[in-house]
């Protein structure tokens, strides 16, 4: 993805991606110290939202918080889903970037009027309906983005969140971040092999498999909205226990982040055996055709998702697709309206 090339700067949708270096280089995690200390003393922590504002931002913070043996309980739902717990002893992180969306809303509303006082909420915009009904709302220094497919929001709703992780762990997250924004550039910013883009292309189906941390989830949200393709995320190793059964050979299966002592079964049951191509997005060399992207230690989630989106947007060129403009999914998936 080249800016200097109008094929890619023409689309607020590169252009947004590629902000995602600014918002990286200018990320300040001491902003949610005092809201992780609050947290913290709770024990409990509910991070909800709809689509892309919860799906990478909350899968990775729970991620985290279980491999580094966090002493906090991080669960995520959608905020209807969410509606239906007891959350009186949970913090509640609400995100959404409208500020409007009307599940965020209502469930904000709820806790409110049971007088939950540890509610907060996260979002793109100045004027939002969140500050109506958190105790504390914090307004992304992104800005709005034009493309309806939520990009650089994504990456500072992960950072913050990451960063209430990172303080209740004790860990210097500014430490770990160095070099991440480079890394960031120079995968949204290389060439995606041709062979990998025309058999995605081409597919009936795009799949996406790996860790249950919301980068594999994200990208099949973004296949659909970028490329106009089926997509579905397969966690783990669901790729080789059951699906195959229904799988074509024109389908293809990018591994992110792999389980390496999984991948020979992976080629024995999906290319030997269904006969399709699989595609490993790694930081090092796996033995199946692979992206080679730069290692980034406890920051990868964010390299190996920036890859895919340059991946998405020759796919999506290739398809001649309007990239900002998909025909049906909308800004706002659900507007509140009182």
């Amino acid at each position: 993805m080249n800016l200097q090339n109008p094929r890619y700067s023409q689309f607020a949708l590169c252009r947004e991606m590629l902000e995602v270096v600014d918002v990286i280089e200018g990320f300040q995690p001491g902003r949610t110290e005092k809201a992780a200390s609050e947290i913290a003393a709770l024990g409990r922590l509910l991070l909800t939202g709809e689509g892309s504002s919860r799906l990478f931002p909350a899968k990775n913070a729970i991620r985290k918080a279980l491999t580094w043996g966090v002493d906090l309980q991080v669960i995520t739902d959608g905020s209807r889903q969410a509606s239906s717990y007891d959350l009186s002893r949970f913090a509640t992180f609400a995100a959404s970037n409208s500020g409007q969306t009307k599940e965020v809303v209502k469930l904000l509303q709820k806790l409110h009027s049971e007088g939950n006082s540890a509610c907060y909420g996260l979002t793109a915009k100045e004027d939002n309906l969140l500050n109506e009904y958190a105790t504390e709302t914090f307004v992304l220094t992104c800005g709005w983005e034009n493309a309806v497919a939520a990009t650089k929001s994504v990456a500072e709703q992960a950072l913050f969140y990451q960063s209430i992780i990172s303080h209740i762990a004790g860990r210097d997250m500014k430490t770990e971040m160095e070099g991440l924004s480079e890394k960031v550039r120079h995968v949204l910013s290389m060439e995606i092999d041709p062979e990998f883009v025309n058999a995605a292309s081409e597919a009936g189906h795009i799949y996406f498999a790996g860790f249950n941390d919301g980068v594999a989830e994200e990208l099949t949200l973004k296949t659909n909205e970028i490329t106009r393709r089926v997509s579905d995320y397969l966690e783990g190793t669901y790729a080789v226990h059951g699906i195959e059964e229904v799988m074509d050979s024109k389908d293809i299966v990018f591994v992110i982040e792999p389980f390496i002592e999984e991948l020979p079964k992976f080629k024995e049951v999906l290319v030997d055996g269904v006969g399709l191509q699989v595609v490993v997005i790694s930081t090092e060399p796996t033995g199946l055709p692979t992206i080679l992207v730069p290692d980034a230690g406890e920051m990868n989630p964010y390299v190996l998702l920036a890859t895919g989106w340059n991946l998405l947007v020759e796919i999506g060129l290739a398809l001649d697709i309007n990239l900002d403009k998909p025909e049906r999914a909308r800004k706002v998936g659900n507007l509140f309206e009182g």
